[in-house]
């Protein structure tokens, strides 16, 4: 189902930049008693504030609650996320630009590590800078973009050192009540003022062999637009 929404998003989302607030701010969604209740989103938003961008998802249960069960190896292993994609370009965010669909993702997975330096995160929910390329070899149509080997892309300072477009930055997360909320310094994130956004919650598998695509979007929870037109606008908090 993702496949099919997100082949014309980036379209959508340049569309979108240029309608009035009013009309993209925020993404509100009916409540669904046939998604697990701390992944079905209510409302998601991202506004700016001072120095800081606020990226923000509100469920109808308690954020977090649920989470992949362990596995005990990595490979097969499985990822929840809260996730906004969005229409800023890679090279916003410290990739090569135009490599794929960029979003930020809040994700939880307890049997592998992917923090910068070598840290460790798989008991806590943390954030991520992903760039999504369609794959039919995913359930979900998607995955996060492969690096192949022997290539050399652009990577931002805190890339994990797995051959994925991934990022691993250290920004000040929040999983409280049913909110989901994080805070990026400005200076970091070029292009977002005015972006166009959606909210998503997913399931993430890696590969069972360990081969591209590496991880693959497996499980679409919910998409809070219902058809991922990016219809939310990046705008000053009131």
């Amino acid at each position: 189902m993702l496949k099919q929404l997100l082949t014309g998003a980036i379209a959508a989302g340049a569309l979108s930049l240029w309608v009035g607030s009013a009309n993209a701010h925020p993404v509100t969604a009916e409540a669904s008693e046939s998604v697990k209740a701390a992944f079905d989103i209510i409302e998601t938003r991202i506004v700016t504030s001072k120095d800081t961008a606020i990226f923000s998802t509100r469920v109808r249960g308690e954020a977090g609650a649920e989470k992949p069960e362990t596995t005990g190896k990595f490979e097969g292993s499985g990822v929840y996320a809260y996730v906004w994609p969005t229409s800023l370009n890679s090279g916003d965010i410290g990739f090569d630009k135009d490599q794929g669909i960029v979003a930020l993702a809040v994700t939880f997975h307890p049997d592998f590590d992917d923090a910068a330096y070598g840290k460790k995160n798989r008991s806590v929910w943390h954030p991520h800078w992903v760039v999504l390329n369609e794959d039919k070899a995913c359930a979900g149509g998607l995955k996060v973009t492969d690096i192949p080997k022997d290539a050399k892309p652009k990577l931002p300072e805190t890339w994990p050192g797995v051959p994925l477009l991934i990022d691993s930055p250290e920004y000040p997360t929040a999983l409280k009540g049913n909110t989901v909320d994080v805070s990026i310094p400005l200076k970091l994130i070029g292009g977002i003022a005015g972006a166009s956004y959606d909210g998503v919650t997913a399931g993430l598998k890696i590969n069972g062999n360990l081969h591209s695509p590496l991880l693959c979007v497996d499980n679409v929870f919910k998409v809070a637009s219902g058809n991922l037109s990016l219809p939310g606008k990046v705008v000053p908090a009131n």
